[in-house]
């Protein structure tokens, strides 16, 4: 039956304990009654368990003395101030709670801070407690949160019966650290040095170029928000180098001069249709939703006297290898002298970092966000190969690729890689088309 409805005229001595504000809890069942009539009761002392869907709660005694009615039983169904029990108190035990109440609660919280406090934990989507009762815990837990300056009645404990132990005080501080830090940027510790550079000698302060300056913002947000992998390995170009060198002009029979980085782009746009995840992109994590993209738009990365740019192969996968080849030109000159347009640098399906024509192999190259994948492309390199028995001059060209590991496990990594390979060797490199 409904507690609020049976309201007798108690004595002065008579103390009513109420269900206190439980968060999201309404209307729900009393599972467990643990105290009876003329049972003396202490303040946090369990005296019922209520249970919802989520979880059940003990509701603690929030004054010492002798239960004189109890109001419920196991079954009814109760909300915030519905009436549990009566305690009967004599005046001396009353005195001496309110005496001991205004010693420890120095400044008492005034209703306003009391709701305030309530609104905060129910959009936490935690059962708080009021300052008059208490988690059950075991002292040693008690003194544990006391050292780490953590309230326990704010903890909810995993235990039977809502008991907290001390993995329940330390998952509370961990996830009040990364709730905090989900609402505030992440923001790099700024390290401040003991001297200047210039107690060392001369020094020069210059600006920093404007597109490096942008774009430590986005290298910065991908290598704090993407769990990066790097898998190294080496392609068999040989082939394909006897192939592009050895192509001629049909009408003046001159050699045609296309980068080795065409077919790169060429072979690339074939393992992305075979392996779309490496095509797509996180637009959504917290609901699990991603982007799989229909459209082939290579980046490539540009080294710049301005800093390094990353246009796009706009539709690589309808364009030949000598048009792919002619348009890395174009957009190569139009980034060096600043005449691209910025939209260029957006849309892209997986991004090639190429130090081929510097010098170096293996590196860790950044992924371009929100892209999830990155192909770093080292210098070629004539090697002695180990085929069938007998060692064989063969050109091996390093490759990088770095993943989103959220998305692209491993295992799919490699067997991109082993495609990638594939079709830049002697059985992909003569269907391309020219």
């Amino acid at each position: 039956m409904a507690a609020n409805q049976c309201q007798l005229n108690y004595k002065m001595s008579d103390k009513e304990i109420k269900v206190p504000n439980i968060g999201e809890f309404k209307d729900v069942e009393v599972i467990e009654v643990l105290v009876s009539n003329g049972q003396p009761v202490s303040i946090n002392d369990p005296l019922i368990t209520i249970e919802s869907d989520k979880s059940s709660v003990e509701i603690p005694a929030s004054f010492n003395g002798k239960v004189k009615s109890v109001k419920i039983k196991v079954g009814d169904r109760v909300s915030e101030g519905d009436l549990i029990l009566t305690v009967e108190q004599s005046e001396e035990e009353e005195k001496n709670i309110e005496q001991k109440t205004i010693k420890e609660e120095e400044p008492a919280a005034n209703k306003d801070q009391v709701e305030k406090v309530a609104k905060i934990n129910q959009t936490q989507n935690l059962i708080k407690k009021d300052n008059s009762e208490a988690s059950s815990a075991s002292p040693k837990v008690r003194k544990f949160a006391r050292e780490l300056g953590v309230n326990i009645n704010e903890i909810i404990g995993s235990e039977r019966r809502g008991r907290i132990v001390e993995d329940d005080v330390k998952n509370f501080i961990s996830s009040t650290i990364n709730k905090a830090s989900d609402k505030t940027e992440a923001q790099p510790k700024k390290i401040v040095s003991e001297f200047s550079h210039s107690d060392f000698g001369e020094i020069e302060v210059k600006d920093m170029p404007r597109v490096k300056k942008l774009a430590s913002t986005y290298l910065a947000n991908s290598w704090t928000t993407i769990p990066h992998v790097t898998n190294h390995d080496e392609a068999d170009i040989t082939e394909m180098e006897d192939f592009r060198t050895s192509l001629t002009d049909m009408y003046t029979g001159e050699r045609k001069k296309i980068t080795p980085l065409a077919f790169i782009v060429k072979a690339l746009v074939a393992s992305l249709k075979k392996f779309p995840s490496f095509n797509s992109s996180i637009d959504d994590i917290e609901n699990g939703k991603i982007t799989m993209k229909n459209y082939f738009h290579v980046g490539i990365a540009v080294d710049t006297p301005h800093g390094l740019m990353v246009p796009k192969i706009r539709n690589a996968d309808n364009k030949s290898i000598s048009y792919i080849s002619n348009e890395l030109k174009t957009v190569s000159d139009q980034c060096r002298n600043l005449k691209i347009d910025k939209k260029e640098f957006f849309g892209g399906s997986m991004t090639i970092t190429s130090l081929g024509g510097i010098g170096g192999s293996f590196f860790t190259p950044i992924i371009n966000y929100p892209e999830v994948a990155i192909l770093g492309v080292g210098k070629a390199q004539k090697k002695q190969i180990l085929i069938n028995g007998k060692f064989e001059t063969r050109t091996m060209l390093p490759l990088s690729l770095s993943y989103d590991h959220r998305i692209i496990d491993g295992a799919e990594a490699a067997r991109f890689n082993n495609d990638l390979k594939e079709n830049l060797g002697k059985n992909f490199a003569y269907k391309l088309a020219i």
